[in-house]
């Protein structure tokens, strides 16, 4: 297709509507990339994707990918034998891990048969021990202890000097607190120093690093923990060191695959173009066209896809016909229905849905020329109209029975007569080499040539003599009439001077009247089928409330029993929280231990009778999409390690991938990282999980993220995660609260503090968290 008619169309205007819904970076590239097709097999099973694509939203609403960046430039690194960094390589791992998803949204999709995205979800491949070892790198960035034994190794050992660097501070800051401007620990290039009264320096012996504005304070390292800095220093260089090899061994990981991730992205590129053509049709009512066999075009109710509020007509353009010829005054949308035709055209040529009813047809054009100008001036001078031949001259040198020609005021710009021959002799001539044409002119002498002249039809524009103003409406059948009388009577023109012209063009006259009348029948036809259309309109509304009272009344008595359950389960938490909250009391008071506290716990839980929920269907499909299954992202219950199952072994037994090794496990040593309940939207609401980590060479330590969580949930997920880790004798306990507004943070901090199991607390070091984090020691 010549790039000309879609810089005429603003073919680029059109594409640009379908970008908003887009959501991924490779269905953009592919959307820039669109051009109309003239391979019919194509173009059918891009219609039949997007038909594919409404069965699926019919079952899922929230179908999508979620964002995914453009990996390209990191997958061709990998090519050249380079390492990807660190955001190369959470793009990739969040590519893996859609595809997984997809897949599995595909293996488990139910009541929808597809005819042509079976063939893209088919194809796109799962890598489950890559996503296992891409787990070594967190969605912030972060690489993780587990990524490597030297670097846990490593971290652990900052750790602990970091420690001893905090413990020899606050010593300092006990007994040497006089000399002190402010008891706290401060950073000046990356050391910790104390903020010693200038008038005081040389009672702190050890390294200054900074001094304030005012030379009231200076910043003082400690010579007790210079060389545990330095230490921390040399760690920092080995734990970058290391960093950079887990990120050659990962790059290593991933170059064999290359290809294959590659074309992952594709398809989930190219399923999001679907969805976002899908989204266009349904939010603005397009539909999808059949291809006709032969050149018929049919267009029902079509409209202008960048026009706000177009009216919308109805085209008949059919194989028998060759040349549409739109004649009346220069008013009313002439051009408006050229440009219309040639987009829907374009729209439906590159796979797009189009502005029209269903029922609608387009026929496949190799090629579509257009002359259109946007002067409206009365006098067009002679190089206007030259440079408008040697336009035509060129689409007749071109143009052949497979394109379609578009002329918008075919022969103007010269003498009327002589303009409106060369325009009829144009005409003639495409219609001799069956070249479809539609054509708008004001030369009343082309009504003649359409009526007179075999497979070429008339058309006008509506124009409302009442209000003296055009209607839009596209007439087909009907040439437009002159309506310089009736305007000149209403605008005041006398009567005399009107009768006077009107008996000077008798015969036009005549012809007018004629005209007129076909314009009433036509107006009569349109009411009649707007009359139908509505009818249509309301029965299918009353199908679809039946549906709908059908299926609300089948469906009550399930409402009603899972409402029932749901009542059940609240009165047994509540008695469970008051429970509880009387063990906090005894606790409080008593001088229980804690497994006797958490043994009767349990045993209040044990009272309180099961609810059953064996038939809420919505639960059921729950239980099962939380069963574990190949590519699902785990945490390791003991450890803490992110990571991949890769493989179901017997016995109830699974094979993962964590990190750069690999584990067996059985099913309650992990947990799902999160529950695959729908494809997510890209705005999903995180699901948080207990996450457990190797920290410290003190014993196991357990993390719990409680970021997102409302107070009292948040409350209630503490108090269980303390219970269990003094249960299990752990030495140390992380729990990611986030800054946030401070809520949580400061709940976490008034909980340990009156918790007398809980030894000690503080924020966590820079690297693991800061204070968004908080470490207890539990004894």
């Amino acid at each position: 297709m010549n790039n000309k008619i879609l810089e005429q169309l603003e073919f680029d205007k059109v594409k640009a509507l379908f970008a908003g819904a887009l959501q991924t970076e490779q269905g953009q590239e592919e959307l820039r990339r669109l051009e109309p097709m003239t391979e019919p097999d194509r173009i059918s099973r891009a219609f039949a994707e997007m038909s594919d694509m409404e069965q699926l939203f019919i079952e899922h609403h929230s179908f999508g990918m979620g964002n995914l960046r453009d990996i390209s430039e990191g997958l061709r690194r990998l090519e050249l034998e380079a390492d990807v960094n660190i955001a190369e390589i959470i793009d990739i791992k969040k590519v893996l891990q859609v595809s997984a998803e997809m897949q599995r949204f595909y293996k488990e999709l139910e009541n929808v048969n597809l005819a042509a995205l079976h063939q893209i979800f088919e194809k796109i491949e799962t890598f489950p021990s890559l996503q296992g070892s891409l787990q070594a790198i967190n969605d912030g960035g972060f690489i993780e202890n587990f990524a490597s034994p030297e670097l846990d190794k490593i971290r652990r050992q900052i750790n602990n000097s970091e420690s001893q660097v905090r413990q020899v501070l606050q010593d300092v800051l006990k007994k040497q607190g006089d000399y002190l401007t402010e008891s706290l620990i401060a950073s000046r290039n990356g050391r910790s120093v104390l903020p010693v009264k200038n008038t005081y320096r040389n009672k702190v012996a050890g390294v200054v690093h900074d001094i304030s504005s005012s030379g009231s304070t200076v910043y003082i390292e400690p010579r007790a923990v210079v060389q545990l800095n330095e230490e921390i220093t040399q760690l920092r260089a080995d734990e970058r060191h290391e960093m950079a090899r887990v990120l050659r061994e990962l790059s290593n990981m991933l170059r064999p695959h290359t290809n294959a991730i590659r074309n992952n992205a594709w398809l989930l590129g190219h399923l999001d173009f679907v969805r976002a053509k899908f989204l266009y049709m349904q939010d603005n009512g397009a539909n999808v066209p059949t291809l006709s066999a032969d050149k018929t075009v049919q267009l029902l109710n079509v409209r202008h896809p960048l026009l706000t509020n177009p009216v919308p007509n109805d085209l008949h353009f059919m194989d028998g016909l060759t040349a549409i010829v739109i004649t009346g005054p220069n008013t009313g949308g002439k051009t408006i229905m050229l440009k219309t035709l040639g987009l829907a055209q374009l729209m439906a040529q590159s796979g797009l849905p189009i502005l029209a009813d269903k029922g609608s047809k387009v026929a496949i054009f190799n090629q579509i020329f257009a002359d259109i100008g946007d002067e409206q001036s009365i006098e067009q001078s002679l190089s206007t109209f030259s440079s408008h031949m040697t336009h035509i001259v060129e689409i007749l040198e071109a143009a052949d029975s497979d394109s379609l020609v578009l002329f918008d005021e075919l022969g103007a710009g010269t003498d009327p007569q002589e303009g409106a021959s060369l325009a009829m002799a144009i005409l003639e001539h495409l219609r001799l080499t069956q070249i479809k044409t539609m054509a708008t002119t004001h030369y009343p002498e082309l009504k003649a040539y359409g009526i007179e002249t075999k497979y070429v039809e008339n058309a006008s524009m509506e124009f409302d003599t009442e209000t003296l103003s055009p209607t839009y409406h596209f007439m087909q059948g009907v040439p437009g009439r002159s309506n310089a009388f009736e305007i000149a009577r209403r605008l005041g023109l006398a009567d005399l001077i009107v009768n006077e012209a009107e008996q000077m063009t008798d015969r036009d006259s005549d012809v007018n009247r004629i005209i007129e009348k076909l314009e009433q029948q036509t107006h009569e036809s349109r009411k009649r089928l707007d009359h139908i259309k509505e009818v249509e309109q309301e029965n299918l509304k009353f199908n679809r409330a039946v549906k709908k009272i059908y299926n609300e009344f089948s469906h009550e008595r399930d409402k009603e029993m899972d409402k029932v359950r749901v009542q059940a389960q609240e009165i047994v938490d509540m008695a469970l929280a008051e429970s509880e909250e009387i063990l906090k009391n005894l606790h409080a008071k008593a001088e229980l231990k804690p497994h006797e506290i958490i043994e009767a716990k349990g045993k209040i839980k044990k009272l309180a009778p099961e609810v059953d929920l064996s038939k809420n269907k919505v639960l059921k499909k729950a239980k099962k999409l939380r069963a574990p299954r190949v590519g699902d992202d785990i945490v390791v219950t003991a450890y803490g390690q992110h990571g991949t199952l890769i493989k179901q072994l017997k016995d109830g037994k699974w094979e993962a991938q964590i990190g750069l090794i690999k584990m067996t496990l059985k099913e309650d040593e992990f947990s799902l990282v999160k529950v695959q309940e729908e494809v997510q939207k890209p705005k999903k609401k995180q699901v948080h999980v207990v996450k457990k980590a190797q920290k410290s060479s003190g014993g196991p330590r357990a993390r719990l993220d409680l970021r997102g969580k409302r107070y009292e949930e948040a409350m209630q997920e503490l108090d269980e995660f303390i219970d269990q880790a003094l249960l299990n004798n752990m030495a140390q306990v992380d729990i990611i609260h986030g800054i946030g507004t401070g809520v949580i943070r400061e709940a976490v901090t008034k909980y340990l503090r009156r918790n007398k199991h809980v030894k000690h607390f503080e924020y966590a070091p820079q690297t693991a968290g800061g204070s968004g984090c908080t470490i207890a020691t539990l004894g």
